[in-house]
Order: structure tokens, then sequence, then C-alpha cells
């Protein structure tokens, strides 16, 4: 099952979006991973593309996937979109006789795959798509953190638009196992948004299991945008370098 919420359908939302995930640090991050070099770029669950128009401006040949609509439309708005090759498409549902030298999952979308069978289709797209001595690389949170706590502990977050202000709220409304659900309003000044997500949070243990069942072999595992190892009890991520196992 592939957790399904607003974000996905509405226009209004899929806006929110670049508000909600400027340009940071795990951009910078996912960039170093080309500077050897022009190379080709499978992005799965692109979303409103910009790292796909920042690798792009780079020379590099670049394909952005995604099942959302409103992101898709977004992206295609941005500076150098017309270098890239754009797909409406789930992840798992992906197919192409290309394969890449770089694939990327980012934004935790990894987290929004809740089942094995999920992320066992999704992996073994990127397995596939990949070629020899190219890198798979992606990001999940560490479930060691108490996320719902720390996201109880923020405030509404407020943002300027051109039409009045927009009041942004996260509810967690359940934990159960490795899940976390949660539901997001969205105070527009003309109407009301209410979307309702759920995040898995596996274990490194997990994904490495899951990795190696997709022919897939772990290269590094960091714990940070700054590539500081991979710390089981204080590392807020873990981001996953990987290749072809064998």
């Amino acid at each position: 099952m592939l957790t399904d919420d607003l974000h996905y359908r509405d226009y209004r939302l899929a806006e929110v979006y670049d508000l909600d995930n400027p340009w940071a640090e795990d951009f910078e991050f996912y960039l170093t991973l080309t500077e050897s070099g022009p190379c080709s770029v499978l992005d799965l669950g692109c979303g409103t593309g910009t790292l796909c128009c920042a690798l792009a401006q780079r020379g590099h040949q670049v394909t952005g996937v995604d099942p959302a609509a409103p992101m898709l439309a977004m992206a295609a708005r941005k500076l150098h979109s017309e270098k890239v090759e754009w797909i409406e498409s789930h992840a798992r549902g992906y197919h192409s006789d290309h394969r890449f030298d770089l694939v990327l999952m980012t934004g935790h979308t990894f987290q929004i795959l809740l089942t094995d069978e999920d992320a066992l289709a999704v992996l073994g797209v990127m397995r596939k798509h990949l070629n020899p001595g190219g890198k798979v690389a992606f990001e999940s949170r560490n479930p060691n953190i108490n996320w719902a706590e720390v996201w109880r502990t923020h405030g509404p977050v407020m943002y300027e638009l051109p039409n009045g202000q927009l009041r942004e709220t996260l509810e967690i409304t359940s934990e159960v196992g490795e899940l976390i659900s949660f539901q997001q309003q969205f105070q527009f000044p003309d109407v009301t948004l209410t979307s309702s997500s759920t995040l898995r949070f596996p274990s490194r243990v997990h994904i490495e299991s899951l990795m190696a069942r997709s022919g897939l072999a772990i290269l590094d595992v960091f714990g940070y945008w700054d590539r500081s190892r991979f710390n089981e009890t204080e590392s807020w991520e873990m981001i996953f370098i990987a290749g072809i196992l064998g």
C-alpha cells in the first residue's frame, strides 16, 4: 500500500510544497554525487523538480518521475525544466529502456512505501535502471529519534502569500509500530484544506536487508548531509549509497 494524501491532487498544496521544502543541505549533498562529470540521472519521486532542474542546469541528462500531476505542473514552470524528461508515474510502475548512472529518491520519499512489498518493488526499479558502476542514493529518517514528539513540539508555520497569509499546522493522529500518521491543515485566506499522511520508519538493518534482496550492495551510510557517519542513537538521517550487488 502506498500512502496517498491531498498533496498529490491539489495544485494549491503543490505550490506550498516548495515553501515547506526550500533549497537546503540535502539538495547540495545529492549534487555532489554528480561531481565526477556529466551523467544520466533518474529521480524517482521528484516532486516539484527543484533538484532535477539544478542537475539539468549543470549539464546532466535528467529524468524526473512523480505520480502527482500538480507537482509536475509546478516543475514544468521552473528554469531549465525544458532540459528534463518529466514522467507521470508511481516509482514502482516506472519502466524505461534507458539505464542511468545515478538513481535518486529524495525528500524522504522512501518512507511513503508502507510495506516491504512496496519497498522491494521500488528498490527493484532502482536496481533495474542502474548502469553497471552506477549508484543508488536515498534517505530515510532514523527511527531511533522520537519523530512524533519532535513534530508535536513544532508550532504553526506561517507564510506570506500574494493574496494573504497561510497558516500550516500538523497533528499526530496515530503511532503503530513503524508507522506514524498525521494530519496537516492549511488555512489559506479563502479556504482551509486538510491532508492526511502516513510514513514508515524502518530500521537501518531492515532497509539494508531489503536492498540486498533487491540486488543492491551498500557502499556508504551517512547520518547527515555533511557526510558524518551514521550514529544509531544520535543521527537524524540514514542516507544510503549503494551499487549493484556482486
